[in-house]
């Protein structure tokens, strides 16, 4: 059996979401109530998960999507000019300053600025948005001037900020200002109902920009992405359907399925402190090809603790008088 890689059955904002099942539905219900209200909003959930599209959809859900949807990712500029990003600075305000510059607060006046990884804007900056939060204004670099701004703040993470509070990394107040509305945003794992739409969506994108007729999904193909964990999330799916596009030579998808069973293998934890211990002796016995004084020696503990562990794991022992003590299911396995 095989789908047919077709248009999508729910595609919001310019085809950024896909799906139907519950967990998105609530996302989007919970968008669509704070949208028009011109309310702080954070959301939080793992990388990838589309934490920008939601912020995107809110903003195409309010009163402002006639004005600018400007994006900053915090994490990805240096430290010593994300204040200047966000806040703008005057010329000669430090070295290289060779013009005035206009902050993204400024730009995004009467729209909305959505700051993705809020958890990594420094420490010395968090008391400057805090006063922006409070009450809309700030100044540039170098500038004495106050300037109000009426920019609508989206902030995005995956971080635990109330763990990162606890340590003295993020303010509370601040933390307090930006949680005025929270929207968590679902792992993959937790939508799988949605991989067979977000995947005949993204097969179609790819092959429409690369000029190919894909348009057979095979059901062994649903099925290997269904059950796989997708620890990257969408972003993930994406890349991987992108990859399949490109090795399709016909109109059936070739998906490189081989890489989903490598990746679960390679990502599979140990669900007990047992399996966990009972998997890392195994791991250095098949290193040191079952030789105990080698592993104990690695594992820094007395060969006789390692015996021990080993007995009460279930680890097989092979005991030849002259040779090397070996387990049967680190060498067997």
């Amino acid at each position: 059996m095989a789908i047919s890689a077709g248009s999508t059955s729910w595609v919001c904002s310019e085809d950024q979401l896909v799906g139907e099942s519950r967990n998105l539905q609530d996302v989007i219900q919970r968008a669509a109530i704070v949208g028009p209200t011109g309310a702080t909003v954070l959301i939080l959930g793992e990388t990838g998960t589309g934490k920008g599209k939601i912020a995107s959809t809110i903003h195409e859900m309010s009163g402002r999507r006639q004005h600018p949807f400007v994006k900053v990712n915090c994490a990805a500029i240096p430290l010593g000019l994300l204040e200047s990003e966000l806040f703008g600075h005057e010329r000669g305000a430090f070295t290289g300053a060779i013009s005035q510059r206009l902050g993204r607060f400024e730009l995004a006046s009467r729209g909305t600025l959505f700051l993705d990884e809020i958890g990594d804007i420094p420490a010395e900056l968090q008391p400057k948005l805090l006063r922006v939060l409070q009450e809309h204004e700030f100044e540039r670099l170098g500038s004495t001037q106050t300037i109000r701004t009426d920019a609508r703040l989206i902030a995005a993470t995956h971080q635990d900020l109330p763990h990162m509070m606890s340590s003295g990394r993020f303010r509370t107040d601040l933390f307090y200002r930006l949680n005025v509305f929270p929207i968590t945003v679902p792992p993959l794992r937790e939508r799988r109902d949605d991989i067979p739409l977000l995947t005949k969506h993204f097969v179609k994108l790819f092959s429409d920009e690369m000029n190919k007729k894909v348009e057979v999904i095979p059901q062994k193909t649903i099925d290997a992405m269904c059950r796989y964990p997708w620890p990257g999330n969408i972003r993930e799916l994406e890349n991987f359907l992108e990859r399949a596009v490109i090795l399709s030579q016909g109109a059936v998808l070739e998906a490189p399925l081989y890489e989903l069973t490598k990746m679960t293998e390679s990502t599979a934890e140990p669900v007990t402190l047992k399996d966990a211990e009972r998997a890392h002796i195994l791991r250095t016995l098949r290193a040191t090809n079952g030789v105990i004084a080698t592993a104990a020696a690695r594992l820094g503990l007395p060969r006789s603790t390692l015996f021990y562990k080993m007995r009460r794991l279930g680890i097989s022992v092979a005991r030849e008088e002259n040779h090397p003590v070996q387990t049967l299911d680190a060498l067997n396995n």
